[in-house]
């Protein structure tokens, strides 16, 4: 039996996770993007503090110890940052967000202008690099729309996702109560 098959349970609960996260960012947009600050500096730290841990350990023998190390006082100071200061570390994310967006929106119109000699259809290349610049400065002019747009994305894909999730691992459940076919088996051998 397949191990995906044997553990749909997994599934079913990081769907019904997601869907719960996913109903909650939809509908406390802003209480949903503090709880992802806040856990991105969670996360920071406690990964910050293993690595400086892992560095401190192996630094006897082994070399390039000291690039982990500083991996891991760059997380700590990151998630410190984070949550002494969610408000400013939410900015900072945004800003890079909208960097992110306008610089990849550049790139794919420029990719869109060399592409309209070899392909037709380039228009929704550059249709899509624009969008993307557009979002960037949206971003950074209205920050706090941009964190609306951010979390309500983010609450709108771990619902659908959920949902995925959750008809994926009902049909898992049922499917590890068959036994499978001798075929399907001298197939996959």
């Amino acid at each position: 039996m397949n191990v995906v098959a044997r553990n749909w349970w997994a599934l079913v609960l990081r769907g019904v996770l997601a869907v719960a996260f996913g109903i909650f960012a939809l509908a406390l947009p802003g209480a949903a993007f503090a709880v992802l600050v806040l856990a991105f500096g969670a996360y920071a730290l406690v990964d910050g503090v293993f690595n400086i841990v892992a560095a401190l350990r192996d630094a006897r023998g082994e070399r390039g110890w000291w690039t982990l190390l500083l991996s891991g006082v760059a997380g700590v100071l990151a998630g410190l940052a984070a949550l002494l200061a969610p408000a400013l570390t939410a900015l900072v994310l945004l800003y890079v967000i909208a960097g992110w967006a306008g610089l990849t929106g550049v790139l794919e119109i420029a990719a869109a202008v060399r592409l309209r000699r070899h392909i037709t259809g380039e228009w929704m290349m550059a249709l899509q690099g624009g969008l993307s610049v557009a979002f960037g400065v949206l971003v950074i002019l209205a920050p706090m729309a941009g964190a609306l747009a951010v979390v309500l994305l983010i609450g709108a894909y771990a619902l659908v996702s959920g949902l995925v999730l959750l008809a994926l691992g009902a049909r898992l459940r049922s499917a590890a109560r068959r036994p499978i076919p001798e075929r399907v088996i001298r197939r996959a051998a």
